[in-house]
């Protein structure tokens, strides 16, 4: 008996001992478990049910003059799917000993996908193909996209059918209320939302968004568990870009110009307003132009802006430079007189003639002007030495791009280096707009300088940016440069005054009730060989009223097959020119303009 208790009473201290050896080990992991590695194993486990996801910063606005939005941000969806949780969610509630398990799984799960699918838009079994192929690639595959960027009505159909292994990501995307009016200016993005033309690239640091990021914790079934979310980083807005251009008066401008275009033929155009005063750009319109909605409508070449981009040789336009700069030199003056043949052969070997058969005509330069005399040019124009004239193209803003530094803006081609590369051809033909090359921006600048007084100012398409805290970075300069003297450009702008009077044209362009300076242009466009093609680039360039210059019009048309002389750009020149002061409200001009001889 006695044996039995010691025995007893042995058993229960070993069951006591190991009880408390137990209960240590125990101990001794909790203590490790909640206070030693309590820091560590606690990141770990966040680590593993914690995600991260962007906060995404929208782009900016581009907007017009008056506020009138030419490209905006509005909110998309992306439509995802899991597919690994959408088989898995297909068999519950069947049985695992069911026999039909697959069967009757797949049955669900096609009839889940079709009903997403329809939702979308999507055709039967589409989902269900997008499911089937991502677990085919991988069988724990917890993503695939079945819809990119639907709008808000796709997204609440969705949202209300209320499929667990589906949800959305919302996305900012682009899109261009107005359509293709100022589209070849505003440019476009890509898919991915990418700047990929236009303002949107050349102003893509004002635009562009900066994405936040915010985390949050997730359940077993990779849902979102509720109060978890926190920003790590706040995003921030793309600025607010305000260009010059007026949205109205673009759409009007790009109509004149694409009708007349169409009418005679030509493979492109251009038209440009500008404000004399402030250098301005309240419109410059492109033909073909391009839909930023529909970019794919589009041929590559015309999604861009040849008002900036394409240069060509501006043919007579560019007489009136020549004019302005022999007369600012003391060397001429509206009634200075020359005899201009059809042929001159100068004693360098250069041959310049007109571009059409008459004799000896006793011009005054306000005449050549008139006439648009190639030899009578030319005799004025060898009064200054080549690197006088070379130094005032570059004052005009030739030889380099504008200010706007537009994407793919052309700076033009002053022929090489200057006198220097020229060779005795040369010297003479780019006294009357040949044998250099400028854009249709540039020469809208050089009418700007004439009619200004002779002060060139910066050439403006973008107001400034307007940061999402408010303030205004990227404002243009303003200051101008005095390029010739006021009297040089006065007595330049009264002979333009007799070309529009007395011109050939004077009926197809005339405004009534305000004065007008203007000129023609024809110039031989380049064959791509290195020589000429067939075609002409014909040219108007002018502003009004001339006694009180406001506003300046050029219009460009390339190779107008129907009609090849700058007959075919007058009417739009008086169109845009005529809409243009009435829009603006510009009193007609109180004086006549001055009468001024052309022979002599």
């Amino acid at each position: 008996m006695a044996r039995t208790t010691r025995s007893n009473r042995a058993r229960v201290f070993s069951a006591a001992v190991m009880l408390c050896v137990l209960l240590s080990v125990f101990v001794v992991r909790l203590v490790d478990i909640q206070v030693v590695r309590a820091d560590e194993l606690n990141a770990a486990a966040l680590d593993r049910r914690s995600s991260t996801t962007p906060i995404l910063g929208a782009r900016g606005d581009i907007v017009d003059a008056n506020g009138v939005v030419l490209a905006g941000s509005v909110e998309r969806y992306n439509i995802i799917v899991s597919p690994k949780q959408a088989v898995l969610a297909s068999r519950e509630g069947i049985k695992e000993s069911d026999p039909e398990i697959d069967a009757k799984s797949r049955a669900v799960l096609s009839a889940e996908s079709d009903q997403l699918g329809a939702a979308i838009g999507l055709p039967t079994g589409a989902v269900l193909a997008v499911i089937d192929a991502a677990i085919a690639e991988d069988p724990d595959s917890d993503f695939a996209y079945v819809a990119k960027l639907v709008d808000t009505r796709v997204f609440r159909t969705v949202d209300e059918l209320d499929i667990p292994w589906q949800y959305a990501q919302s996305q900012p995307a682009r899109t261009y209320p107005n359509g293709a009016v100022a589209g070849n200016l505003v440019g476009f993005v890509g898919a991915e939302g990418e700047a990929q033309a236009g303002l949107e690239l050349g102003q893509d640091s004002c635009l562009a968004g900066v994405n936040g990021e915010e985390a949050y914790e997730t359940g077993a079934d990779y849902v979102r568990l509720p109060d978890t979310t926190h920003v790590i980083s706040e995003a921030k807005q793309g600025g607010t870009l305000e260009l010059t251009i007026d949205s109205d008066l673009q759409w009007f401008v790009q109509q004149a110009l694409a009708e007349q275009a169409q009418a005679t033929g030509a493979a492109w155009g251009t038209a440009i307003v500008q404000e004399v005063k402030t250098g301005k750009l309240l419109a410059v319109a492109d033909y073909p132009s391009v839909d930023p909605n529909n970019v794919d409508g589009t041929e590559d070449g015309d999604r861009g802006s040849r008002a900036f981009a394409a240069s060509y040789e501006p043919g007579s336009t560019f007489k009136a430079l020549t004019s302005a700069t022999v007369i600012d030199a003391g060397q001429a003056d509206p009634l200075a007189q020359v005899v201009a043949p059809y042929r001159i052969i100068f004693p360098n070997g250069a041959d310049v003639n007109d571009s059409s058969f008459h004799g000896d005509d006793r011009l005054t330069m306000t005449g050549v002007m008139i006439d648009s005399s190639n030899t009578g040019m030319s005799q004025f124009g060898e009064r200054v030495s080549d690197e006088v004239r070379y130094e005032s193209m570059k004052k005009f803003g030739l030889g380099r791009e504008s200010e706007v530094a537009f994407p793919s803006e052309d700076s033009g081609d002053l022929n090489g280096d200057g006198p220097s590369t020229w060779d005795n051809q040369t010297k003479y033909a780019t006294m009357f707009g040949q044998g250099l090359t400028t854009t249709a921006i540039q020469l809208a600048s050089v009418y700007q300088t004439i009619a200004n007084n002779g002060v060139r100012l910066p050439v403006q398409l973008v107001n400034g940016c307007t940061q999402s805290d408010g303030s205004v970075v990227g404002q243009p300069e303003t200051a101008g440069t005095q390029v010739v003297s006021p009297a040089a450009a006065r007595a330049t702008s009264d002979m333009l005054e007799m070309v529009y009077k007395q011109g050939w044209l004077a009926d197809q362009w005339n405004v009534p009730g305000y004065r007008v300076g203007a000129k023609t242009g024809t110039a031989q466009m380049p064959d791509g060989n290195g020589g000429y093609s067939k075609g002409y680039l014909v040219s108007i360039a002018g502003y009004a009223p001339a006694d009180d210059a406001r506003y300046v019009v050029s219009v460009s048309l390339a190779d107008p097959v129907n009609m090849n002389t700058s007959a075919a750009p007058a009417p739009v020149f008086q169109q845009i020119m005529s809409q243009v002061l009435k829009k603006y409200r510009v009193v007609p001009s109180g004086a006549p303009a001055p009468e001024l001889p052309a022979n002599w």
